[in-house]
């Protein structure tokens, strides 16, 4: 049988690696020069917009076809912001505020701010319905709950994004949002009919797909319904004959991150990326590799290997990489728009989504006096930089200097001392999940009725005296906040 003199270009063309500094490392500037199709940017990666944009336009020196992609869905899950937290809301908070044109208009200025650095391809927005309140790793990156307005914000999050000239990835198909694990951790399943699946989870996708999504990303997941063997990862009918061959998608096809324990477990990575190719994807996303670059030929040659075993067709691995170089070719070609982001409508969005429960008659302003913040703070989703500041205290300080801030975790879940003179206000993610911060709010109110309580993530009943869910972590959502209460 014939093969193509070049398979190993080939394979190279269809990988989507990160690696570490905030310059290419040596092994990527060759890998480059070799057909590296795409690499992904996380916030190791970055100090700022002027060395992302420095750091983007040196990938393309080496090839000027990369695929460079980054995770930049607004609210909590951000590597441009992650040191300062995001300038606009998440997506429940969006969802919350329920207005499609101002997520079209964030979308847009999250558009902006990557087109300004060279970005190609945004790995948002998640078009999960998170159905499950248990879900750990979803949750507020949901627009909601509901799939009609799930699918009605992810359209036009896709169409604001995509007006900048930056690729949308709608993510993580064939639905994320029925789940009680965190695919970081395990697999998840989804254990829905099939009737149900096609009522409440692929509509968003679908709207995706209307509203012409450049590209979408299949999650690490069991669907029983769909293809009782396979994760979506691994499945010729979630990824060919469902999303290609009914829901009519043309588009790049990614996969989450292969280093992710619910397919790490079952396979070799070189083995996840043939099957993931075999199966339908287009694209493979290693978000970890090794330090001079190894683990990323090791996928090349897994694949080439694969080929020339008959494992892989070449034509499969031809249609993969003619898709990535498609989509480079349609942001070369696109009019990017690099105007200046517009903070403040990240701000309105914020406060937007502000839902406030008061006890009694509520003071304005609520706080006039420096307060005590309390930060109930439980490990995120790997999903999440570990750097990105929660911010309550520092929002509060530029009103109230004099602010303080107490972080409590569940390593040492105690409360500090709440007796002294001057308000408390307690910041608390998802109590409805983590019993410990449940506890520990029903404690901080038993002490202090007169408490201030901030929930940031799927709000539960209100309670203290007064009762703010922001529906999500921003710094955008904090500056809402502290206007609110200033």
């Amino acid at each position: 049988m014939h093969r193509s003199p070049d398979l190993g270009r080939l394979a190279m063309t269809v990988l989507q690696p990160g690696f570490h500094g905030t310059t290419p490392p040596t092994w990527l500037r060759r890998a480059l020069g070799a057909g590296l199709g795409g690499a992904v940017l996380f916030a190791r990666n970055i100090t700022d917009a002027d060395q992302a944009a420095e750091l983007v336009a040196a990938l393309r020196a080496d090839n000027p076809e990369v695929v460079v992609a980054v995770d930049e869905e607004g609210g909590v899950v951000t590597r441009m912001e992650a040191r300062t937290g995001s300038s606009w809301p998440g997506n429940l908070a969006l969802g919350v505020g329920g207005d499609t044109g101002r997520t079209e208009g964030v979308a847009r200025q999250i558009g902006r701010m990557l087109a300004r650095a060279g970005i190609t391809l945004d790995y948002a927005p998640v078009a999960d319905v998170n159905a499950n309140p248990a879900n750990p790793v979803i949750g507020i990156r949901s627009f909601g709950a509901e799939p009609g307005p799930v699918a009605a914000h992810t359209a036009a999050w896709v169409a604001g994004l995509q007006s900048t000239g930056v690729a949308a990835c709608a993510k993580h198909f064939p639905g994320h949002g029925d789940t009680v694990t965190d695919s970081h951790h395990g697999l998840p399943a989804v254990h829905a009919p099939l009737a149900l699946l096609h009522e409440r989870d692929l509509p968003p996708f679908r709207a995706a797909v209307a509203a012409g999504v450049r590209a979408l990303m299949c999650g690490h997941l069991l669907v029983p319904a769909l293809d009782p063997e396979h994760p979506a990862t691994f499945s010729h009918r979630m990824l060919t004959e469902l999303l290609r061959d009914e829901l009519g998608f043309t588009g790049l096809l990614v996969t989450d991150a292969i280093e992710m324990r619910a397919v790490a477990a079952l396979h070799s990575p070189g083995e996840i990326a043939v099957r993931a190719l075999a199966a339908g994807a287009d694209a493979i996303c290693a978000g970890v590799t090794s330090p001079d670059g190894e683990s990323v030929l090791a996928l090349r040659d897994a694949i080439v290997e694969a080929v020339h075993a008959g494992r892989l067709a070449e034509s499969r691995l031809a249609q993969a990489a003619s898709r990535v170089l498609a989509l480079a070719r349609w942001h070369a070609e696109a009019t990017p728009d690099t105007g200046a982001p517009d903070h403040e409508l990240g701000l309105a969005a914020a406060r937007a989504a502000l839902r406030v429960t008061a006890s009694g008659p509520l003071p304005d302003p609520v706080l006039s006096t420096p307060p005590l913040v309390v930060d109930l703070a439980p490990r995120m989703t790997l999903a999440v930089d570990h750097d990105v500041p929660s911010g309550l205290a520092g929002a509060l300080s530029e009103a109230l200097p004099g602010t303080r801030s107490h972080t409590v975790t569940a390593a040492d879940p105690r409360l500090p001392d709440l007796s002294a003179p001057g308000p408390v206000v307690l910041v608390a993610h998802d109590a409805v999940r983590h019993a410990w911060v449940a506890d520990l709010t029903a404690e901080a109110v038993r002490l202090r009725p007169d408490l201030i309580v901030i929930e940031t993530g799927i709000p539960g009943p209100p309670v203290g005296a007064v009762h703010i869910a922001t529906h999500g972590v921003s710094r955008a959502s904090f500056r809402a906040v502290a206007h609110r209460l200033t």
